[in-house]
């Protein structure tokens, strides 16, 4: 089974979209499960994981309830206030809803790059491995270190990198980048997705551009640590669907059929659903 690890749904009305700006026309209108469904069905994507695009509570109801009524949809990665002095009471509710699978600050619009170092993050971390939550990580390079940091505490809470740690595949400098993907790779309980890159690179990449940073990826975590996600719609800023989806499997073509299935599905379902006890 294919599973999108990785898509997004948003209505503007809403009003707690604080990135989502007129200047980002492409993408500047509200998405919902219509608008992606065909695109699923043309590429044999049976499931999704739904991320939060907005760091409030409020969104993360609108899209489970959004999940409740979508039934490719196998859960939703929503937010809560980790420095929240109940933050391990909210984790806890909002676990009650089987269609929760992980949570994700949104590490890179934060003003603290040292964030995810806070020891006071630690109650949340311990609620969110308690409940079987995946720990979505959005991080730029400059966000390994303090990562770093919170997996040496907390090696009990799964966790996956979003984006493969938005590279710079603009200057293609990727020395940092690699030494830092390669110490992440070495917890093993830590997955990445294979999402979000083309928007990392300049409006003409090919897929040469890409495959350094997925050859990377697939000598430190191996297939069996990666995931597929689209990043729709915030893909379409740099690629449709389609285009990003043949590029994935052109890169991947090397890969036999058993590892390409966990990337494009089986992993997925592991790290997400199984945490929660579903398939």
């Amino acid at each position: 089974m294919r599973i999108d690890a990785h898509q997004h749904f948003w209505t503007l009305a809403r009003g707690d979209y604080c990135w989502l700006t007129p200047a980002l026309a492409p993408i500047h209108r509200d998405f919902g499960p219509a608008d992606l469904e065909p695109l699923l069905a043309k590429h044999g994507i049976a499931r999704t994981i739904l991320v939060q695009a907005a760091p409030t509570q409020a969104e993360t109801a609108f899209l489970l309830d959004l999940a409740a009524q979508t039934p490719f949809v196998a859960g939703v990665v929503g937010w809560s206030d980790f420095d929240s002095p109940d933050a391990a009471e909210r984790i806890a509710l909002l676990a009650d809803d089987p269609l929760l699978v992980g949570l994700r600050p949104m590490v890179h619009d934060l003003a603290e790059d040292d964030w995810l170092a806070r020891p006071g993050l630690a109650p949340a971390f311990r609620a969110m491995a308690g409940h079987h939550l995946v720990f979505d990580a959005l991080l730029k390079p400059r966000h390994i270190a303090p990562m770093l940091q919170a997996l040496e505490r907390h090696p009990e809470l799964a966790v996956v990198i979003d984006h493969g740690a938005k590279p710079d595949l603009v200057s293609g400098d990727l020395s940092g980048w690699r030494d830092g993907m390669t110490a992440l790779a070495a917890h093993p309980q830590l997955f990445c997705k294979l999402s979000g890159l083309v928007t990392e690179a300049a409006p003409d990449w090919t897929s040469e551009t890409l495959r350094p940073v997925v050859e990377h990826l697939l000598a430190v975590f191996g297939p069996e640590r990666l995931i597929f996600g689209s990043d729709w719609p915030v893909v379409t800023l740099r690629a449709s669907y389609a285009r990003w989806f043949e590029t994935a499997e052109g890169l991947l073509a090397g890969l036999s059929d058993a590892e390409r299935a966990a990337i494009f599905g089986g992993n997925a379902r592991k790290l997400y659903l199984s945490q929660r006890g579903r398939q």
